[in-house]
């Protein structure tokens, strides 16, 4: 199979976990605490994630210089983009408890949510085509990572979209599309810097990290901390071992 090709399936698979995530939240009703310590769990895998399978490898690979101005030129395009998309309806798009804007709240917000779930989703999967250029195959502990994470993700924030009023075609609309653009970013990783030097690697590769870890701030760990309970910490620290775990197995 064509390298690009595993690049697009793997992203897709990395994305489809959204659609089971949502599935589950349509399907079945899920206690507050539950979802609060689903996503704690998901933020620590995504934690781990960008620290070994991403931060430290683009620097051993690039240099200190590119990776650190990858990742903070990640975080600043992430928290501006979220800035604009939270004016107009998306700043709860993964909050469960209602908080999110109905269509009669927020004209306009449906669509920011879609434009803003796939803001978060992308450079999760930019990062698995790139492992592909690095190391000739997808690194298992990042599309774990991904996998693991993007269930409560998909999970908590259909179950607001859910309660905000919004019908099954949307949700699993914007899942189906967000997954099935995921597969086209992996690809579009693995094709644009397929050859490119190490530094410019390094820094795409910060640069999606730095994203990655502004999301989880301004949109999952929210989420996991609504319902605070004395084993969210726990959790999280539970996640960060496991992903830790498949990241040492791996290598």
């Amino acid at each position: 199979m064509p390298m690009w090709l595993q690049a697009l399936w793997w992203g897709f698979v990395g994305g489809a976990a959204l659609i089971l995530g949502a599935f589950v939240a349509w399907r079945w009703r899920i206690p507050p605490k539950v979802v609060s310590t689903i996503m704690a769990f998901g933020a620590g895998v995504l934690i781990s994630a960008l620290a070994f399978e991403l931060v430290d490898e683009a620097a051993d690979g690039g240099g200190l210089v590119p990776t650190v101005s990858g990742f903070l030129v990640g975080a600043v395009i992430f928290v501006a983009s979220n800035a604009l998309l939270a004016r107009r309806g998306a700043r709860h798009r993964k909050r469960s408890n209602g908080l999110q804007s109905s269509e009669t709240q927020q004209p306009g917000s449906g669509t920011a949510i879609a434009v803003g779930a796939l803001l978060d989703g992308i450079p999760e999967s930019l990062v698995l085509g790139l492992g592909l250029v690095a190391s000739g195959a997808v690194s298992p502990a990042m599309l774990v990572a991904v996998f693991i994470s993007n269930v409560p993700e998909g999970l908590s924030s259909s179950a607001g979209m859910k309660r905000a009023g919004r019908s099954a075609a949307y949700v699993f609309g914007v899942w189906t599309t967000i997954a099935v653009l995921s597969g086209v970013a992996a690809a579009a990783g693995f094709l644009l810097l397929d050859g490119a030097p190490a530094a410019l690697i390094a820094f795409i590769t910060a640069l999606a990290a730095g994203a990655i870890l502004a999301m989880l701030s301004d949109t999952m760990i929210p989420e996991a901390f609504e319902d605070d309970h004395m084993l969210t910490g726990l959790t999280t620290a539970l996640g960060f071992a496991v992903a830790f775990s498949v990241h040492s197995l791996g290598g």
